[in-house]
């Protein structure tokens, strides 16, 4: 299948080499000159403008994946490439903007007969090997047509268990992707994932803090332990009820550096846990953890645990994020 595909940064790219190999044509953009060249040395066609990717994709039905950070960059493209397309034509977002966003643009783009669809994306930087879990909303003859897209780039079944009296259910979802519903359900669904995301962090974080100040000179000396963090993170991977990728990744980066002296503990917040929280103050649902783990990222920019280093350990892990004393920006980035 031919695709564009517009931002080639770490998950851009990564997707985008994933898609090649799968055997799809693609066609990229990027504002960054570098970054079109290494995807067309790598086998795409690179575009010079967004004009120049719409021409080269050729008729209608075409497919355009925009994968920008969410906010005015995303807007702009997004409308730009409204006036660019034809009736029957599909844009795919498969960043993480904002799901009323999604919803608005459908409507704008309808009235076009162009079709929009929403797809929170997730995999970080292992995607290009591990696939993309993708939570997609929009109409279904659109999310039907770009079935092949959403295969290729998804991570198949592997070698995990099926889920007993799941055999008469979507099979998608098994091969790690599916429609969620109308326009506004995939980055909704993937705004709660990320939100949940918070929470699993904050209490590993909080658990191997505790771990780590066992030894304090503030307790009696005869219950102070000099724990191995390491070690520990290991044995828990090996059978545990709390086993995860993500303890996988906390695990990694222990190994490498048991007190985590390479991370500042600054930890930046993406935008969809502010956004989860209010979903849940408009539905009225109690959201404790979520809630408690992102004032912790904000607190995190003032002092400094062990704690927190080890949640920018995991989303380094994950996303290859390098976290620093940054200003704060609520807008999430593609990944």
């Amino acid at each position: 299948m031919r695709i564009g595909m517009i931002g080639l940064g770490r998950m851009g790219g990564n997707m985008t080499r994933r898609l090649m190999k799968a055997g799809h044509q693609c066609v990229v953009f990027d504002a960054n000159a570098k970054a079109r060249d290494a995807l067309a040395q790598a086998g795409a066609a690179a575009a010079p403008s967004l004009e120049g990717l719409v021409e080269a994709l050729g008729d209608t039905p075409r497919a355009v994946w925009i994968m920008l950070p969410a906010g005015e960059i995303t807007e702009t493209t997004v409308e730009r490439l409204g006036d660019l397309l034809k009736p029957g034509d599909i844009i795919i977002d498969g960043g993480n903007s904002y799901y009323k966003d999604d919803i608005r643009r459908a409507k704008m783009l309808a009235a076009k007969g162009v079709h929009y669809v929403d797809c929170g994306t997730s995999g970080g930087v292992w995607g290009i090997e591990r696939g993309y879990c993708m939570m997609i909303g929009g109409p279904k003859e659109a999310v039907d047509h770009l079935d092949p897209i959403f295969s290729s780039l998804a991570p198949g079944t592997g070698d995990i268990p099926r889920t007993p009296g799941r055999e008469d259910n979507d099979a998608r979802a098994e091969r790690g992707y599916i429609h969620a519903g109308p326009s506004g359900a995939g980055h909704f669904v993937k705004m709660v994932h990320n939100g949940i995301e918070y929470g699993l962090m904050q209490a590993y974080a909080e658990g191997f803090d505790i771990l780590r100040n066992k030894d304090s000179k503030h307790l009696p000396e005869d219950e102070r332990f000099t724990l191995n963090l390491p070690d520990i993170a290991e044995v828990w991977r090996r059978g545990s009820v709390i086993s995860s990728w993500l303890l996988d990744l906390s695990a990694s980066a222990l190994a490498k550096d048991p007190y985590l002296e390479s991370f500042s503990g600054y930890v930046q917040d993406s935008g969809e846990g502010r956004w989860t929280v209010e979903a849940a103050i408009e539905e009225a649902v109690p959201a404790d953890v979520i809630t408690s783990a992102l004032f912790t990222r904000f607190r995190s920019r003032q002092e400094h645990t062990f704690g927190e280093k080890m949640l920018s350990a995991m989303r380094f892990g994950f996303g290859g994020h390098v976290e620093g004393q940054e200003p704060t920006d609520p807008k999430p980035k593609a990944d």
